[in-house]
Formats: structure tokens, C-alpha cells, sequence
């Protein structure tokens, strides 16, 4: 079975097992086909979506200084867990070509479609670089991450990615890194930090329902790959932000009571109106919980960046050993 038949049916056994649970839940993971990856460039361009500009203007800020701590021991493997389009990771990119340091590119992303963007788009961009992009799911990759060893590695996972993982999961995430760090390797991780209520609320429930058509590309998804009839226009996006918790939730809504035939999975799903589907969380940080997290994981902090609107950080970490 090759890579894209695998995820086919980790994503086919996934829906079945969400849609039969109480309450619902989907990954919001699996938005991202070539429409998803489409609607989530049009969110970072929003004006409410400030962590993408946040994040950006850390990097550009200290490419230089970030540089010079990466290539500490020299040549060195530069592995991105989400890739995304590399908006801000080319910023960094190009310092590093520029400068002539030793390093090969390994982006990986769940999007296959991302990666090959991203590819194309670096070949063009910058015809030196030393590209190696994957398709895979975080925990997949991790698994083979223990293989690049042969010389020290910097793994960056920008865009506050690990907020959509609960404390627990992201404390067992960071410890499957730890485990593929050696002493010379760094961990470069973006955290959004917590603020204003309002000014998450909105960055995840935009004016011009962006974020709703890209949470209802799950549905359309389903539709498609799994011969089902969500009515989708019948499935409202609500965002539920926590200021104690610091979580952020994406639900989708059923609007009208419906039943919902998933062919290929041989399965009925009834929805009472007003049921939710969870999508999504999206978990906000401080420096204190930032530490607690790196303490459970045995990871030290070694240097935090933050933006010139204090809205974001990201945090430098090594190994304690």
C-alpha cells in the first residue's frame, strides 16, 4: 500500500470513527486538499488573522541572528513540520542561501498538493537550494525523523501548530521530538500567545465567513472522496474562545435536522438540528505554561522571539541531556 492509499484510509477510518462518537468530531487536518490549501492562503491574508503577520515579522526581524544559532555546528539538516506554502519559512530561506550556509530543506506537510507548490515555487525563488519535501502527518513523520542523524538538524514548526493539540497530546508530541534530538539539534516552535478575548475570537471567526468555507471543506471532502450528501449549506461554523483555558473551538452546526449516507463507508449518520461536529482547537499560551511543556517533555528553553505587537512567540528549544 502506497503513502496516498494509507492516508485514504487512516482519513476513511477517522471519519467513520468521529461521526459514530458522542459528540462528533473531525479532524480539522483533513480540510486540507488542493480547496482547502486555496481558502487557508485567503485566511492568512485576512486582517483579523494577525498570526501569520505576527510570526513573519519575528522571522524577518531575526533571520540573521537565527541563522548564526542554526549553523552553531555546521552543516545542518532544516526539517519543517507543516510547510504550508513557506511564506515566512522563505524568509529565512534566503538568508540562509544568501549567506552560503551548509543545509538541506525538508519541508513536510499533510498536503501533498502544499509540498509540490512549495517545491516549485523554491525552485524558482531560489535555484540553489537543496529541496527534499514529504507528504505526512506529524506523528507519522516523527518515525522517521530518527533517521536524519548524520549530521545536526533544526526542526522549525511554525504557525502555532501545536495549538491543536490538548496539553497532554502536545506533551507527548514534544517528547517524540525530544527523542529524535541529539545535543546539537534545536526545536524552533511557534506559540500564539494569549491576549484580548476579542481579538482571537475574531481572527477565527472573520466577517467575511473565510473560515467557515474552509471548515465546511471537511464536509465537501466527505462528499467526494466518500460518496456521502452532507447538505453542507445546512452546517454553520461557530468559534468558542476560553480566556481561562486558553482554547480556542471550531465546531460546525447542524442547522436542520438530517441524515447524512457515507456510501463508500457503508454507514447512516443522523444529525439532530443544533448537534455539532468539533473540528478544531486552538490553544493559546503564556510563558509559564510554554515552560510547563518543555519541563514535562525534557526540553529546555533556550531563547524566545516575540513580535513587535507582543501578539506571538516563538521559542528555541534543546535538549537537557
Amino acid at each position: 500500500m502506497n503513502k496516498k492509499e494509507t492516508f485514504q484510509l487512516e482519513f476513511e477510518e477517522h471519519v467513520k470513527e468521529g461521526l459514530i462518537a458522542f459528540p462528533k468530531f473531525l479532524s480539522s487536518k483533513y480540510i486540507y486538499d488542493d480547496r482547502g490549501d486555496e481558502l487557508f492562503q485567503q485566511i492568512m491574508a485576512l486582517p483579523e488573522y494577525y498570526l501569520t503577520e505576527a510570526e513573519f515579522n519575528i522571522i524577518d526581524t531575526h533571520k540573521e541572528n537565527l541563522r548564526e544559532i542554526f549553523s552553531t555546528h555546521g552543516a545542518f539538516d532544516l526539517i519543517e513540520l507543516g510547510a504550508g506554502d513557506g511564506k515566512k519559512t522563505k524568509v529565512l530561506l534566503r538568508e540562509l542561501v544568501e549567506n552560503q550556509t551548509d543545509f538541506t530543506y525538508i519541508p513536510i506537510d499533510i498536503s501533498q498538493h502544499a509540498i509540490e507548490e512549495l517545491t516549485d515555487s523554491l525552485t524558482t525563488i531560489l535555484p540553489n537550494l537543496e529541496v527534499q519535501g514529504e507528504q505526512g502527518t506529524y506523528f507519522k513523520v516523527l518515525e522517521r525523523l530518527a533517521t536524519y542523524n548524520k549530521r545536526p538538524k533544526v526542526i522549525i514548526v511554525l504557525g502555532s501548530n501545536i495549538g491543536n493539540l490538548q496539553h497532554p497530546k502536545a506533551i507527548e508530541f514534544l517528547k517524540k521530538l525530544k527523542e529524535v534530538m541529539s545535543t546539537k539539534d534545536y526545536l524552533f516552535m511557534g506559540f500564539d500567545q494569549k491576549k484580548d478575548p476579542l481579538t482571537i475570537q475574531n481572527a477565527y471567526a472573520d466577517s467575511q465567513g473565510v473560515t467557515q468555507e474552509f471548515n465546511r471543506n471537511l464536509l465537501h471532502r466527505i462528499n467526494k472522496e466518500m460518496e456521502a450528501d452532507f447538505p453542507v449549506h445546512q452546517f454553520e461554523h461557530w468559534e468558542s474562545y476560553d480566556p481561562e483555558s486558553g482554547t480556542a473551538k471550531s465546531y460546525l452546526i447542524a442547522t436542520e435536522a438530517c441524515e447524512v449516507e457515507l456510501k463508500k463507508l457503508n454507514l447512516k449518520v443522523n444529525f439532530k438540528k443544533w448537534e455539532t461536529i468539533h473540528c478544531e482547537i486552538s490553544q493559546k499560551y503564556d510563558d509559564d505554561i510554554v515552560e510547563w511543556l518543555a519541563k514535562e517533555s525534557g526540553l529546555e528553553i533556550a531563547n524566545i522571539f516575540e513580535d513587535d505587537q507582543k501578539l506571538f512567540k516563538d521559542y528555541l528549544f534543546n535538549t537537557k541531556d
